[in-house]
């Protein structure tokens, strides 16, 4: 078919309208270029294609940096045929329309780009510290494809840490894996301990910690592979504190994105000595260590995570902090009922969000302030309109490039009560 790509949507792909009408989301199109797209999916409803010839192109067209992009190839990247100002300006108008549409506000928003170890990242590639590569019946390893359970054999990720894409990692054969999980943090010493020769490397320096899990078919977690430069667990320095990081804990996969979002978060909230704080959804402790520095002896900080892995981590990495608690236990309205109340509340809840129930019963708690930290546009808007329901401002929004050349942005909104 030939077609006039419309306005991006949730998921990358640019709306258009095929020849009988139905709306059609093309992916590797950009808005405004005439295609010629081959349809991968359809239903009475719409229709998916993928754009295989650009009869018009876009001025914000540009070459895929990555050799495996592209149709029928490689389904990680969404963008790769954008440049970066215009991904970063879709990504601003896709969050202000969900806000709209939830909220009922229309919030200004402008994507941040984040600084990489001092240097902005201007080039959107060689910033994800963790991979799960998937297996292919000959044991090779590579990524899936668009919607697909096919793998596509590769030799090199651009958007992946070096230690992450290392070619021997993906040279080597994983006989009866389904998947391979890489990660790496800056590790290196304590900074704490006065020596900190190897402190902020970065994920690609020499002070890098790096873990290697082979993962069984059905399986989620195993031990690190011995012979290629992994250990059990990752060290990462955030504001001055070192973290622990086992295999399968969550900790953010850009570079930067620890302590742009710490950063973030603490000038939204601007702790006080003496403030109980909450940490929803905390994972290993990164807002909860570096918050409860803040607050003091005199302050407290509850993390509830509900991971057995992550909540370990959390109380290592709390260590210090003599007035604080690190609860295994999922996020619910009657688990908040019970470790409340509180002045200062944060959540960054997986991209399912955290919804009305769990929103509703934060806002209960009456904090005077709220920082949510999200990676889906939908959800936060979703969940933030339940706190505009109940009176509740939007301080502050604001948005950061933690994940070039994929649709996806994440958010730090400030909210505060009724009357504030």
């Amino acid at each position: 078919m030939r077609l006039r790509a419309g306005a991006i949507a949730a998921g990358g792909a640019c709306v258009a309208r095929a020849p009988d009408g139905r709306v059609t989301f093309v992916r590797h199109a950009l808005p405004g270029e005439l295609v010629r797209a081959s349809v991968t999916g359809e239903s009475r409803r719409f229709l998916r294609a993928d754009a295989v010839e650009v009869l018009e192109p876009s001025p914000d067209r540009v070459p895929a940096p990555c050799a495996f992009a592209g149709p029928g190839r490689c389904g990680g990247c969404d963008f790769q045929h954008m440049a970066l100002p215009a991904q970063r300006a879709a990504k601003a108008g896709l969050l202000r329309a969900q806000l709209q549409h939830h909220t009922g506000l229309d919030v200004p928003v402008t994507v941040e780009v984040p600084m990489v170890h001092g240097r902005i990242d201007d080039d959107g590639l060689g910033w994800r510290t963790r991979m799960q590569f998937a297996v292919d019946t000959s044991g090779r390893a590579g990524l899936r494809r668009h919607r697909s359970h096919e793998v596509e054999p590769i030799d090199d990720c651009r958007i992946a840490a070096p230690p992450v894409a290392a070619r021997e990692l993906l040279a080597t054969r994983w006989p009866g894996a389904g998947a391979v999980v890489v990660a790496c943090a800056d590790g290196g010493p304590d900074p704490g301990t006065g020596d900190d020769a190897g402190a902020g490397a970065g994920a690609a320096g020499a002070g890098a910690t790096r873990s290697v899990v082979a993962l069984p078919h059905g399986r989620t977690s195993g031990a690190p592979q011995p012979g290629i430069g992994s250990t059990a667990t990752l060290t990462a320095h955030v504001l001055g504190r070192r973290f622990r990081i086992s295999p399968g804990s969550f900790w953010q996969v850009h570079q930067g994105a620890p302590q742009v979002l710490a950063e973030a978060v603490v000038t939204g909230l601007q702790p006080m000595a003496g403030e109980n704080v909450l940490d929803l959804y905390a994972g290993v402790g990164l807002f909860a260590a570096v918050i409860g520095v803040m607050v003091g002896p005199s302050g407290t900080v509850t993390a509830v995570e509900s991971s057995r892995g992550a909540a370990a981590d959390a109380r290592y990495n709390l260590r210090g902090l003599a007035r604080s608690t690190v609860l295994r236990s999922s996020v619910a309205p009657g688990v908040l009922r019970r470790v409340g109340p509180a002045d200062l509340v944060v959540l960054d809840p997986p991209r399912a969000g955290a919804g009305r129930a769990v929103t509703a019963a934060i806002a209960a708690l009456r904090p005077r302030r709220v920082a949510y930290v999200a990676c889906d546009p939908a959800t936060l808007g979703r969940d933030l309109g339940v706190l505009v329901e109940l009176g509740w401002q939007i301080r502050s929004l604001r948005a950061f490039d933690l994940f070039p050349m994929t649709e996806h942005v994440e958010a730090v909104a400030i909210c505060e009560p009724p009357g504030s």
